[in-house]
């Protein structure tokens, strides 16, 4: 473990002051109870959010106790809501080296805001391990609720290598794409850099497991950006035809992707009804 260097307690105290007083209940998904008068989420708040007892994030705003730990950092980080950016800073303040991006299991702020304006359309974060961490209402309509999986099996390429279900959804002529491509982002991630034990263990099952991973693998596929349309076959909606585009995070260790279906067309037609059937309170099947 990285012991890093002293914490600066003072500056840690007043970062975290500084960043709950910007936010409100609301923000977090917290209710606000009538005839609030303080600004900004209390301390009990944000105790909540990051799972901890409120006495101990007061003693940490406080500068009493040990030093918080990378964990509890990143707990505080999520609940806080901080960029990665505001990350890394709280990680400095707490004397730790800034955690690595690519092991974040949370999707990165500026993905989700372009996210949340794609209500009429799928769209889904992704880690670029093949990780889904965030869907919006529509992708899940389409592609099923990720957030199910645990393990391995949160990762697409353990599913479509090893659980041969995982391809029902994708009609046979896009399964060799689709199988080079997911050999291809993973081998690209697991050679960039120090790789996460998630990663190492990944590569070593689908290898030890799949012969066909292992023979994509061995051909050293590079992932293509421009994608030709995807072709599914619902178990509601019937055959469906997207457009898949991508937006990948600057240090390219998630991207956005969005399906779009053809202005006008009937597989836009199939897209709204999923939306209606997945809207809160609906009838329909």
């Amino acid at each position: 473990m990285i012991q890093g260097t002293a914490p600066n307690r003072a500056m840690l105290a007043d970062f975290l002051r500084s960043r709950r007083a910007q936010l409100q209940p609301e923000d977090v998904g917290l209710p606000r109870a009538p005839r609030r008068r303080s600004n900004g989420l209390r301390r009990e708040e944000v105790a909540e959010l990051a799972g901890i007892s409120a006495d101990y994030y007061s003693r940490i705003e406080q500068q009493r106790g040990p030093r918080p730990s990378e964990p509890l950092l990143n707990a505080l980080a999520d609940g806080l809501r901080l960029t990665d950016d505001e990350r890394d800073h709280l990680f400095r303040l707490a004397g730790f080296p800034n955690p690595p991006r690519h092991l974040h299991d949370r999707p990165a702020a500026h993905l989700l805001r372009v996210m949340r304006q794609l209500e009429h359309t799928p769209a889904q974060i992704c880690s670029h391990l093949g990780e889904t961490l965030h869907q919006n209402a529509l992708s899940i309509a389409v592609f099923g609720d990720h957030s199910r999986f645990a393990g391995l099996r949160r990762f697409w390429a353990y599913r479509w290598f090893l659980e041969p279900g995982e391809r029902l959804l994708y009609a046979p002529q896009d399964h060799d794409r689709i199988s080079r491509a997911i050999v291809a982002e993973v081998l690209a991630t697991h050679s960039a850099g120090p790789s996460s034990p998630d990663a190492c263990a990944l590569v070593e099952q689908l290898l030890a497991q799949s012969p066909e991973y292992a023979e994509v693998w061995a051909e050293h596929p590079v992932f293509e950006q421009d994608w030709p349309r995807l072709h599914l076959r619902h178990p509601i909606a019937g055959a469906l035809e997207l457009n898949s585009d991508y937006v990948v995070d600057s240090d390219r260790s998630q991207f956005l992707a969005v399906f779009t279906a053809d202005p006008g067309s009937a597989d836009e037609e199939k897209l709204r009804s999923l939306l209606r059937a997945a809207a809160p309170g609906s009838s329909a099947p």
